[in-house]
């Protein structure tokens, strides 16, 4: 096996992990929580799930960027970012770069105070955490449709 392959191996496994966690938190963990009756049984459910995958997924976000950037080097696609079809190469870096700057940056400095407005306003909390999720997923969704359909030979414009 090439390192080409072996990265595009662990750069399709590590977008189906954090991807594939993604659609888990939004589409069962997030309505859980939010048909629990009270703040703090809402906020263990949904702190035991996500303190678990935010551990797994603050490895394979990095990985997807490392392999990713590795695939680029080694294949010399740096043009392809300001090629309009290629669009789906921007989308993938924007897309890591959201998740990379909430994993790392904002989520530590926020954990505290989203603790404290689930205690105050479980409802409307979970109600904006949810709508944040279901937004990301979709840009996830719309991203690795672009990128596998591209990837193949789509183009879109």
């Amino acid at each position: 096996m090439d390192d080409i392959t072996l990265a595009r191996a662990l750069h399709v496994l590590a977008v189906i992990h954090w991807i594939g966690g993604l659609a888990f938190v939004t589409l069962i963990i997030l309505p859980l929580a939010r048909s629990r009756h009270g703040a703090e049984e809402a906020l263990v459910l949904f702190e035991s799930v996500e303190r678990r995958f935010s551990r797994q997924v603050r490895i394979s976000v990095p990985l997807v960027g490392a392999t990713g950037l590795w695939m680029t080097y080694r294949l010399d696609l740096w043009d392809r970012f300001v090629d309009p079809d290629f669009w789906w190469m921007g989308a993938m870096l924007g897309l890591w770069f959201i998740f990379m700057v909430m994993l790392f940056a904002i989520e530590p400095l926020l954990h505290v105070k989203f603790e404290n407005s689930v205690r105050q306003d479980p409802a409307g909390t979970f109600r904006r955490m949810s709508h944040l999720h279901e937004f990301l997923l979709l840009l996830a969704v719309l991203t690795a449709v672009g990128a596998v359909a591209g990837a193949h030979g789509f183009a879109f414009f």
